[in-house]
C-alpha cells in the first residue's frame, strides 16, 4: 500500500505509544511520541527551577525556548527511538511521576504547542509516520488517512501506569497515579489551545478489556481492510 499518515490521540496511559511503536514497526514506518517532546519541555523547566505544581515562570520558559533542541535517536535494543534534549538521553527521566505532574502544564502553553507542532509536521511530511499525543489528528495532522482515539476507564489507566512505574523502580501509590490520570485529563479537555477532543473521522478504541495483541490486531485489520 502507499505510505499513509497515522494519528493516535487519546487519554494518557490508554498505551497510544505502545500501539503506536507497533504499528510503525509492523509497516517500516517511522514513529513520533509525541508526549516525549512535551514532557522534555517539561523536564527542561523542572532543571532551570520555572515550574512546579504551585508555580510556572511562563514569560521565563519563553525566552529560553530557543535554547531547546529535541531530536529522537533509534535504539536498535530497545526498537524504538529514544528522547533527546540539548543532545543528552532523558528518555528514562521524562517517564518520572514527577514529570507527569508538570506536563499538562506545560503542555496548555500556546507557544510551547506552536513551536512542538512545526517540528512534528515537519517530521511527518513525506508520510509514512505513526504519531501519537492529544492533538494529531485535529491539529497536527487533520488530513491523516487513518486517526485513532484511544480510551479507557481512569482506573484501568491508573492501574497500568501504576505497575509500569513500580516496575521502573518509583515509589508511588496507586492513589496518586490515579489522581495524576484524572487531573491530566481535566486539563488536557479543558485547555484553550488544542484540547484533547476526537475527530470527527477518527476511530474510537476503547481498551479497557483488550490485551496489546488484541488491540494491535484490531487496527492492523482496519488497515488492511481499507489501506491494502
Amino acid at each position: 500500500m502507499n505510505n499513509i499518515t497515522i494519528a493516535i490521540d487519546g487519554f494518557s496511559s490508554t498505551g497510544k505509544s505502545t500501539l503506536a511503536k507497533q504499528l510503525a514497526n509492523h509497516l517500516g514506518y517511522v514513529y513520533v511520541d509525541t508526549g516525549a517532546m512535551y514532557r522534555a519541555v517539561t523536564y527542561f523547566a523542572m532543571q532551570h527551577n520555572l515550574v512546579s505544581e504551585d508555580f510556572l515562570d511562563k514569560e521565563a520558559l519563553l525566552n529560553k525556548l530557543p535554547e531547546i533542541k529535541l531530536h529522537f535517536e533509534f535504539n536498535a535494543e530497545l526498537g524504538f527511538a529514544e528522547m533527546f534534549l540539548n543532545d543528552v538521553n532523558v528518555e528514562n527521566e521524562i517517564r518520572t511521576i514527577d514529570v507527569s505532574r508538570l506536563v499538562s502544564k506545560i503542555a496548555e502553553i500556546s507557544e510551547v504547542r506552536a513551536k512542538l507542532v512545526e517540528q512534528q509536521q515537519t517530521m511527518g511530511k513525506n508520510k509514512g509516520i505513526v504519531m501519537d499525543g492529544r492533538d494529531i489528528g485535529t491539529v497536527v495532522f487533520p488530513d491523516a488517512e487513518l486517526k485513532l482515539f484511544m480510551t479507557a476507564s481512569s482506573h484501568t489507566r491508573a492501574k497500568r501506569r501504576f505497575d509500569e512505574l513500580a516496575e521502573k523502580g518509583q515509589l508511588v501509590t496507586y492513589e496518586e497515579v490515579l489522581q495524576n490520570v484524572e487531573e491530566r485529563d481535566y486539563i488536557d479537555t479543558h485547555r484553550e489551545d488544542s484540547p484533547l477532543v476526537k475527530a470527527e473521522d477518527a476511530i474510537e478504541i476503547d481498551n479497557s478489556t483488550l490485551t496489546k495483541k488484541e488491540q494491535f490486531d484490531l487496527v492492523v485489520e482496519l488497515i488492511h481492510k481499507f489501506f491494502a
